[in-house]
């Protein structure tokens, strides 16, 4: 990668944790698996704002509204849009995504009125694969759902999960459909284990996992951005700054869903010290 090349910052906030129904098996936030996390229905608006401007003043242009459950509801519709309206008043800088599961062509137009320019929903894994992992809603679902935020004009965030137990077949599956959604921005997550989870740890190695992120890369060529986000520090540990040597050009800064992330102020470091600038626009 050119040391020219700048990275895209983006930080995610929990708005309701640990309220999914779903059985999907690598999720802490199924109530199902009685992980012990933190849970609750909607953040203070005070609270995302405080966030947002924290996320804003350490580089970030994407701010994620996630919110823990299968799909969107017309309660949730409605407590996202207004925390758009307010972060698009509060923190004009900022590029609202939202991830709030299985949505229609109408819930995302209604997002977009609201000022969310993007939305994330990932695939998570191929489709062969997915019903080892997930059996309360099919993975033609998220599929549809993905194939609506491009209908609606919103941009389309999509990308999935390495080290659930898949084998090389289905994390090409899984890229060759990503292709067919033409995503902007794709994520790449490596599992994160929790003791409550009935999945076996990550067993990938991390030489693995950078020829993971090459491969997303080399497979979707067009992608503006291969985000590396969940699971980062504890995969690569202190060979983190080698991700951007193998295709990532974007990571997530801060906390994660229901795990902790290093402290925003060493990924600056970190970024500074590989002479890499930080994106100060899309």
């Amino acid at each position: 990668m050119s040391d020219k090349q700048k990275i895209f910052l983006c930080s995610i906030c929990n708005i309701n944790s640990g309220t999914c129904l779903e059985d999907c098996k690598f999720c802490s936030q199924s109530v199902r698996y009685k992980a012990d996390i933190e849970r609750y229905k909607q953040k203070d608006k005070a609270l995302i704002l405080q966030e947002a401007k924290v996320a804003r003043d350490n580089g970030a242009l994407g701010f994620c509204l996630v919110t823990a459950d299968k799909g969107l509801n017309e309660k949730s519709l409605e407590f996202v849009s207004s925390t758009a309206k307010m972060l698009t008043d509060e923190v004009p800088e900022l590029r609202l995504i939202a991830c709030n599961g299985t949505a229609s062509l109408e819930q995302l137009l209604t997002l977009k009125a609201s000022g969310i320019k993007a939305y994330n929903h990932n695939l998570e894994t191929s489709r062969e694969f997915y019903p080892q992992i997930c059996t309360t809603h099919p993975w033609d679902e998220r599929f549809e759902t993905c194939q609506n935020v491009n209908k609606s004009g919103l941009v389309l965030i999509s990308g999935g999960i390495f080290g659930l137990g898949e084998t090389q077949a289905d994390r090409l599956s899984m890229l060759e459909a990503l292709c067919k959604l033409k995503p902007t921005s794709v994520p790449i997550n490596f599992y994160h284990h929790n003791k409550a989870l009935q999945l076996s740890p990550n067993s990938l190695s991390i030489e693995e996992a950078f020829s993971l992120i090459k491969l997303t890369r080399q497979a979707l060529p067009d992608a503006q951005r291969i985000m590396v986000a969940g699971g980062r520090e504890l995969m690569f540990g202190t060979r983190q700054d080698e991700i951007f040597e193998h295709g990532a050009n974007s990571i997530v800064i801060g906390n994660y869903l229901t795990t902790s992330g290093r402290i925003m102020s060493k990924d600056l470091e970190m970024l500074q010290s590989l002479n890499l600038e930080v994106a100060d626009k899309v």
